[in-house]
């Protein structure tokens, strides 16, 4: 096991692994921008090192200054989180290189699942069911009139090396496909210096689910169930549940085999995350996540199983610490990204927390990593905190989250517990009856 764990983030993340190590008996490094100075994984870790300015670039996404705190101080491993370098497939080969575990998957798979067109091509040839659309990257318009006459309209346009939304635009006739492909090339190319494109055909209603999966180094292979992750804004998730209302017994075990199958045919070591759109019964593969997902608590709840803690031990090469047989599905768990945002405009609010109480009790959980006098930096994403919550069925956890979100008190700046506290009251989030624009639209009810 190592005895020393470099943790490579920020925020509620950091301080997430930092507790996971320290109940292994794991010393931990903190690293840190100069804006991050009084930050609680900085405070609680065995030793903290400064590794830049505040912009990210300079700072967290500084893979020199990151390989020379492991050396400073003797750390054996890195944990990245997730965001910054977590899917960084030449930070994995550096560590690699200076004798330093990337607490991860290989980088030969975080290269394959992070290219999103060798990623589904690669998923098809693994048995996954995909999306109908390109088989490849889209070179000329031309090409993609053909590929949208194949599939029929409307389409989506996708960054190849894309994420969080970027590099994506809906064409529903020809003539708007010229336009979305030039405007997804140019996003694309600023976002992530690459221009390349693929196309799919865009789903109606469909719900956004996710399937847990973990593997170690001695071929054993599970998974854990399904999150689903429909509440978007802007294709980034909000609020996610486990399990899905969407699915019973039988649908779970079936997309979790064909996963889990996949998975091992693939040799994936870690953790990692299958993401799909769900829509009238079938699954269509859209992206894998080679990290810890920023929802894994929900899944925590629900089978009892330390994401993180197996983490550890499949990077030191240790067997995971159950089998498929062992996975239990409990009860229902929900979880809101509280954020430092406005509630109606979603404008970032940065700024001192004055006053700061989380709510308690049975089946309520609150990852945070701010406190009473905290300063939010304006640099970094605006996520300051998970509220999960569960209980033994879903009307329970339903109960109880309205409760906790009039307890949880953040005074100083503007979050989204407005906003969630308006969600739980709504029909079709009480009856488990959204889908992936459902949100959007509810939001332009709201403002109009």
């Amino acid at each position: 096991m190592f005895e020393k764990v470099l943790i490579a983030n920020r925020g509620e993340i950091a301080l997430r692994v930092h507790r996971a190590c320290r109940e292994m008996g794991i010393k931990t490094v903190a690293i840190h921008s100069t804006a991050d100075a009084d930050a609680m994984h900085v405070r609680l870790a065995n030793e903290s090192v400064c590794i830049g300015p505040a912009p990210a670039s300079e700072s967290y996404l500084n893979i020199p200054a990151i390989i020379s705190a492991c050396e400073i101080t003797g750390a054996d491993a890195v944990h990245p989180g997730y965001g910054f370098l977590s899917e960084n497939a030449k930070f994995a080969d550096i560590l690699h290189a200076h004798g330093i575990t990337f607490i991860g998957p290989t980088a030969e798979h975080i290269r394959v699942m992070g290219d999103k067109i060798q990623a589904k091509i690669t998923a098809k040839e693994l048995g996954i069911p995909v999306v109908p659309g390109s088989d490849g990257a889209i070179r000329t318009d031309e090409e993609a009139y053909k590929v949208a006459e194949e599939t029929g309209y409307p389409v989506l346009v996708k960054a190849a090396a894309g994420g969080g939304g970027r590099g994506m635009k809906v064409a529903r006739s020809k003539g708007e496909l010229s336009s979305a492909l030039s405007t997804a090339r140019a996003e694309a190319k600023a976002a992530f210096g690459d221009d390349s494109l693929y196309m799919e055909k865009y789903l109606g209603q469909p719900r956004h689910i996710e399937v847990q999966v973990i593997a170690d180094s001695h071929g054993n292979v599970a998974h854990l169930g399904e999150r689903d992750c429909s509440l978007q804004r802007r294709h980034q998730k909000v609020l996610e549940e486990c399990p899905s209302p969407a699915l019973n017994a039988q649908q779970r075990e079936e997309i979790g085999g064909i996963v889990s199958r996949a998975i091992k045919k693939l040799g994936y070591l870690g953790v990692g995350t299958v993401e799909f759109l769900y829509e009238d019964g079938q699954f269509f593969f859209i992206e894998m996540n080679t990290r810890l997902q920023v929802e894994h608590p929900i899944t925590e709840a629900v089978t009892g199983i330390d994401l993180v803690r197996e983490q550890i031990r499949i990077a030191a090469g240790m067997e995971m610490s159950f089998s498929q047989e062992d996975v239990q599905f409990n009860g229902h768990a929900i979880e809101c990204r509280i954020n430092a945002e406005d509630p109606k405009t979603f404008a970032p609010s940065p700024g001192t927390i004055k006053d700061f109480h989380t709510p308690g009790g049975l089946g309520v959980r609150v990852d945070s990593a701010v406190y009473s006098g905290y300063r939010i930096p304006p640099y970094y994403d605006s996520l300051i905190g998970k509220l999960v919550v569960s209980g033994r069925n879903r009307n329970e956890c339903m109960m109880r989250l309205r409760r906790t979100l009039h307890e949880f008190v953040i005074d100083g700046i503007k979050t989204t517990i407005p906003l969630f506290q308006e969600l739980v009251n709504e029909p079709d989030f009480i009856n488990g009856e959204y889908h992936i624009h459902w949100l959007e639209d509810f939001l332009k009810k709201q403002q109009g």
